[in-house]
């Protein structure tokens, strides 16, 4: 029995397309040469102490009540960029919003959110709803990313998914060629403090 594929010939895809697309992950990276590896991940956290994240999380907590998250922009706007600036401010990175990327006609398309340090990168996906479906989406874009990546050195990418109130990491190994999903959820406001600290702990 052939292998059935997926990705057609001839045939353009975004990011976003594989969002739509009505396979399992697993599926979905197998023709991209990449294993799928959910599990619970050890993941870089920084030692300092991101402290306006403690204000961050005390104002997202007031607020919260009052602010309806039904929209995607809602809950970029309320939950994710202001969790972002203050990585920014705290790491001295790069962020670049909506940033257009194309390696090919089946890896292109715009990340929501990309942050660089000197030597790491950092995508980050915001949903709606549904973070199964946007991890498929966030690991596609983390091997665009890969095939773009100068340094020969750099083998780890890292990525995040997030419906604003729930964010879940994902690593590609590029020397395994396996993507790992982690089964860990860092659930906003609650658990923004360690959140912070493997955002920066990522990018150190």
């Amino acid at each position: 029995m052939s292998k059935l594929k997926i990705l057609q010939e001839n045939q353009s895809y975004t990011f976003h397309s594989y969002f739509d697309l009505p396979y399992e992950t697993e599926d979905i990276l197998k023709e991209f040469g990449y294993n799928f590896n959910p599990q619970k991940l050890k993941l870089p956290q920084t030692e300092k102490e991101i402290k306006r994240l403690i204000d961050i999380q005390q104002q997202i907590d007031e607020i919260l009540p009052f602010i309806s998250l039904s929209s995607e922009t809602a809950r970029r706007e309320t939950l994710v960029s202001p969790v972002l600036l203050e990585i920014v401010r705290f790491c001295h990175c790069q962020l670049k919003i909506e940033y257009p990327l194309r390696v090919n006609d089946r890896l292109k398309g715009t990340l929501d959110y990309l942050l660089k340090s000197h030597h790491d990168l950092l995508v980050i996906e915001a949903k709606k709803d549904d973070l199964t479906k946007g991890f498929t989406q966030l690991a596609v874009e983390l091997i665009a990313l890969s095939e773009i990546e100068e340094d020969p050195e750099q083998n780890i990418f890292y990525g995040a998914v997030t419906i604003g109130n729930i964010w879940q990491f994902g690593k590609l190994d590029l020397t395994e060629k396996t993507i790992y999903q982690d089964l860990n959820l860092f659930k906003i406001p609650d658990d923004l403090i360690e959140l912070g600290k493997v955002l920066v702990g990522i990018l150190e």
